[in-house]
C-alpha cells in the first residue's frame, strides 16, 4: 500500500503496481467479437421467456409491449454507445454513474446491475433444463444436477483465456442465429395466423377456432407483458464490460453495440411473428410454454426427431448462458478491483489472465438464489416434473428485469448528466437521440418498475431485489466506502471531477 487519501464520504488506498498485475486483463476483441458478445448475450430470450407475455397481453398486447421496450432499448444503447468509448473501462454502467454522480451513485447503479447479470444467468440455465428435461424425459429431481453441470462447463471455457471465450461465443451466436433463420424459414408456409396467434379470449381461456381479438386483455394486457417484452433485449448493455478486452473500444464499441441492436430487432419481431402463428402451436399454448422454439419445431416436423430438434433449439440458450457468465464476472470484477466488493474477488488466473474468482463467486450466488427457491416450492417433490422449474425461471426473470430497469434508469441519467455537466469530455461517438432517447428510457423503465410493483405475481421477486440493495448498500456504507482503491474508473473519475 502507497497511502490513503479521504475523497468527500470516502477513502481511498492507493496500490502499487503488484495490486493491479495479479488483476490483469487481455486484449483480443473486435468488432464482431463485440457484436456476437452483444448478441449472444439475449438471443436466449427469442428461443424461451418472452413467449410468456402471451399469457398476460396475447398476440398484439406482446407485440405493441415489444415495439415499446425495443424505443428504451434503442434509447439505452444510444447512450451507451457514447459512453463506453469516452470511459472504456470495464466498470461499464458502475464507471458511467461515477464518473457522473460519485462514488454513492457509482455503487447503486453497479448493485442494481449486479443483481441482474448475478440472475439472468440463472433464468437461463432454467431455460435450458427445461429444454434438456423435455428432450430426455427426466425427472424434476435431477435438475439441480443440470444446473450445476451447465455451471460448471461454461465457468470452465469462460475462465480457460479470453480468446477461446469470444472463439466460443462468436460460434455460437452464430449458430443460434442459423437455428433461427432455419425456424423462420420452415414456419412461413406452415401458419395461420388468425386461426393460431389469435386464439386467446378476453377470460384468458383457449379459442379453439382461433378469430381472437388482437388484444384480448385491451391496454392493461400491454403493461402486464412489459416485463417479458424486456427479456428479448435484456444484457444487450454488457458489451462496455469488454472494454479492456476490446483491441480498440473507441472504435468498435459503437459499431459492436448499434449493429447488435439492429440485428436483435429483426430477429425480435421475426419470432413473434411466426412462433405463434405455426399450425398446432397457437399463443395460448406458448403463453405457458418452457421450449417454445422446440414447441414450433416439432409441429413443423413431427415429435420423430425431438431429440435432435431439441438439441438444436437449446444452442441459443447455450449462446446467452455462456456470454452472461462472461458478464457476470467482469462486471464483479470491477467493483471488486474498485474495492467497492472485497478486492479478493478480482484477483485474475495466473495464466488466463481471466476473473475467474468474480465468475465463481457470482455462478455460486445464482446457484444458491436458484436451490433457496426450488426447495422452498417443493423441489423435486413437485407433482408437475416442470412446475418447479417453471417457477424458478418466472421469479428469477423478473428479479432480473427489476434490477436490470433499475440500471437502465441509472445509465441513461448519466448520460443526461455528462452531457449537461461534462460537455467538453472526448467524445469519439455522440448519440443522435440525444438526452431526450435518454429521457424516454427513462420514461418506459420506469413504467416497467411501476407495473412489476403494482402485479401481485411479480411483487415477491421485487421484494428480493430490494432486500438485494439494502444489504449491499449497508455493506458500502458500513465498510465498503472506506476500503476503495484508485482503480482505472476511480481515477478517471477524480481527475475529470478535478
Amino acid at each position: 500500500m502507497a497511502g490513503n487519501k479521504k475523497v468527500g464520504s470516502v477513502a481511498y488506498a492507493t496500490r502499487d503496481k503488484s495490486y493491479f498485475e495479479e488483476r490483469g486483463l487481455t486484449r483480443y476483441a473486435g468488432i464482431w467479437s463485440l457484436w456476437a458478445l452483444g448478441v449472444g448475450a439475449v438471443i436466449s430470450g427469442h428461443f424461451s421467456g418472452w413467449n410468456f407475455g402471451f399469457a398476460t397481453g396475447g398476440w398484439g398486447g406482446m407485440v405493441v409491449a415489444a415495439g415499446i421496450i425495443a424505443v428504451m432499448y434503442l434509447g439505452l444503447v444510444f447512450c451507451i454507445a457514447e459512453m463506453s468509448p469516452a470511459l472504456p473501462h470495464t466498470g461499464a454502467a458502475y464507471s458511467f454513474a461515477r464518473t457522473s454522480m460519485g462514488p454513492w451513485g457509482g455503487f447503486i447503479t453497479g448493485l442494481f446491475e449486479n443483481v441482474e447479470y448475478v440472475l439472468t444467468p440463472a433464468v437461463v440455465v432454467t431455460f435450458i433444463s427445461s429444454y434438456f428435461s423435455a428432450i430426455v424425459g427426466l425427472d424434476a429431481a435431477w435438475l439441480p444436477i443440470i444446473w450445476v453441470v451447465f455451471y460448471a462447463i461454461f465457468l470452465a471455457l469462460n475462465i480457460y483465456g479470453v480468446a477461446l471465450s469470444f472463439r466460443v461465443t462468436l460460434v455460437v451466436t452464430l449458430a443460434s442465429l442459423a437455428v433461427l433463420i432455419a425456424f423462420w424459414i420452415s414456419a412461413i408456409p406452415n401458419i395461420d395466423f388468425s386461426r393460431w396467434a389469435l386464439n386467446i379470449a378476453a377470460d384468458g381461456s383457449e379459442l379453439p377456432e382461433g378469430g381472437g381479438s388482437l388484444f384480448p386483455f385491451g391496454f392493461g394486457g400491454v403493461l402486464a407483458s412489459l416485463p417479458f417484452a424486456v427479456w428479448l433485449f435484456l444484457a444487450i448493455e454488457q458489451l462496455p464490460l469488454a472494454a479492456e478486452e476490446s483491441v480498440d473500444p473507441k472504435r468498435d464499441m459503437p459499431r459492436g453495440i448499434l449493429l447488435g441492436m439492429g440485428t436483435l430487432i429483426i430477429s425480435a419481431f421475426m419470432i413473434m411473428l411466426l412462433n405463434p402463428s405455426v399450425i398446432g402451436v397457437g399463443a395460448f399454448a406458448l403463453g405457458s410454454s418452457g421450449e417454445p422454439l422446440l414447441d414450433g419445431f416439432r409441429a413443423i416436423y413431427g415429435t420423430s426427431g425431438a431429440v435432435v430438434l431439441g438439441l438444436i433449439a437449446m444452442i441459443g440458450l447455450i449462446a446467452s448462458f455462456h456470454t452472461i457468465l462472461f458478464a457476470q464476472g467482469r462486471q464483479v470484477y470491477s467493483l471488486s478491483r474498485a474495492g467497492y466488493f472485497p478486492s479478493a474477488l478480482s484477483v485474475t488466473h495466473g495464466k488466463h489472465k481471466t476473473p475467474h474468482i468474480a465468475m465463481m463467486s457470482g455462478a455460486a450466488l445464482g446457484l444458491t438464489v436458484m436451490l433457496i427457491i426450488w426447495f422452498a416450492n417443493g423441489g423435486g417433490g413437485a407433482e408437475d416434473s416442470q412446475q418447479g422449474d417453471d417457477i424458478i425461471g418466472t421469479v428469477l426473470l423478473n428479479m432480473a428485469v427489476f434490477g436490470a430497469m433499475l440500471s437502465y434508469i441509472m445509465q441513461a441519467l448519466s448520460f443526461i448528466l455528462l452531457r449537461r455537466n461534462q460537455p467538453n469530455m472526448e467524445r469519439p461517438f455522440r448519440s443522435p437521440l440525444g438526452i431526450g432517447g435518454a429521457s424516454v428510457t427513462i420514461i418506459i423503465a420506469a413504467i416497467t418498475l411501476f407495473y412489476q410493483m403494482q402485479d401481485p405475481n411479480f411483487f415477491k421477486g421485487v421484494i428480493w431485489v430490494v432486500l438485494w440493495c439494502a444489504v449491499g448498500i449497508a455493506y458500502f456504507g458500513l465498510i465498503g466506502r472506506n476500503k476503495l482503491i484508485l482503480s482505472p474508473e476511480e481515477e478517471f473519475a477524480l481527475e475529470h471531477k478535478a
